[in-house]
């Protein structure tokens, strides 16, 4: 599933490093995506304490698509295109216990 987000007012609570209003990512079919490294971490803290919670005074939205989106030229060569976004997910540790498996190895659902 590809996906389109923008943001339109306010802030993006998966984002927290600094997603801004008129901003918007674009997640191609099979591409790697989801909350910030801070925005996680600080999920993962929270453990059994985590409730839902409202979300207010912003808007945003999201398109998704099995199609893949293709990318014009004058989107890449934008001065407003964000090098460096792949750089919200550096310092992601991984929170994968291997001593949860089973003694075979096996995962069942």
């Amino acid at each position: 599933m590809s996906e389109f987000m923008g943001l339109i007012y306010g802030s993006y609570e998966a984002k927290a490093d600094g997603f801004q209003p008129g901003g918007a990512s674009l997640h191609s079919c099979m591409t790697p995506h989801g909350p910030d490294t801070t925005t996680f971490e600080k999920t993962i803290a929270e453990e059994d304490d985590a409730k839902p919670a409202k979300i207010k005074d912003t808007m945003a939205f999201m398109f998704e698509s099995s199609l893949i989106p293709r990318i014009t030229p004058w989107v890449l060569k934008s001065p407003h295109l964000d090098n460096d976004y792949y750089k919200c997910w550096t310092g992601l540790k991984s929170h994968f216990h291997h001593e949860h498996l089973p003694e075979n190895g096996e995962l069942h659902s």
